[in-house]
């Protein structure tokens, strides 16, 4: 399998070399991109710098269309599979092989890295989100996801050309969802995650709130319509 990480990066200039530095040294077989988000840090600097395979959005456009910038890189380049990993170090790259076979051998269109298989997962109001957000995908659609806001997720080619071409298709949970519902078969492989390794993260305890009370919206109501 040819597998393209996608490494969406904005303002993190105190992680970046260290993430793609761990990437290749884990996995040289795996070809990556960082998608600098109009970063306003040395973010750019680093990238040009050290000849990263990176590619520059011109403004700050947010996780989605990084994401999905990525996905139209994989689909235009023949890329089999295609795997998100955060740029501040919180993935663990040596997970990646196994996500591959995972998905060769089980035949899955999805492949989490699930922290609660390995015994974490997200704490606090996260925590509460998550397992929330977890009972409704199985109330919802029979299936389910132990870690639905684990962001280590690796997308076969059909899901790759799915999200690189559908405007309304974020990778968040309610996508997922969506997909599941569509036939996607997903598979969740147990892994350790790390905290942040430097910068600072967007969501806070009131961004969080917000963002599971959406996810929890999109999941029960407005993917009916889509």
């Amino acid at each position: 399998m040819r597998v393209l990480a996608i490494v969406p990066a904005y303002n993190e200039e105190e992680c970046l070399a260290n993430t793609v530095r761990e990437l290749t040294q884990a996995c040289p077989d795996v070809d990556y991109l960082v998608i600098n988000d109009g970063s306003s840090d040395a973010t750019p600097r680093i990238c040009d710098e050290l000849a990263l395979s990176h590619i520059d959005l011109p403004v700050n456009c947010g996780l989605t269309s990084a994401v999905r910038a990525g996905m139209k890189y994989a689909t235009r380049h023949g890329y089999d599979a295609a795997v998100q990993i955060d740029s501040d170090g919180q993935h663990i790259p040596t997970y990646i092989p196994t996500m591959a076979k995972t998905m060769r051998d089980e035949g899955a269109d999805i492949v989490i890295a699930s922290r609660s298989l390995a015994g974490g997962g997200a704490v606090g109001a996260r925590g509460a989100g998550a397992r929330l957000i977890t009972a409704i995908i199985r109330r919802t659609c029979g299936a389910t996801i132990t870690d639905p806001t684990s962001g280590m997720r690796m997308y076969n080619r059909a899901m790759v050309e799915e999200l690189a071409r559908g405007f309304d298709l974020a990778p968040e949970p309610d996508t997922i969802a969506l997909l599941i519902r569509r036939g996607a078969k997903v598979i969740e492989v147990p892994a350790e995650m790390r905290e942040r390794q430097g910068g600072t993260s967007y969501l806070h305890f009131m961004s969080s709130i917000s963002y599971m009370a959406r996810t929890c919206l999109s999941i029960l109501l407005f993917q009916w319509f889509r």
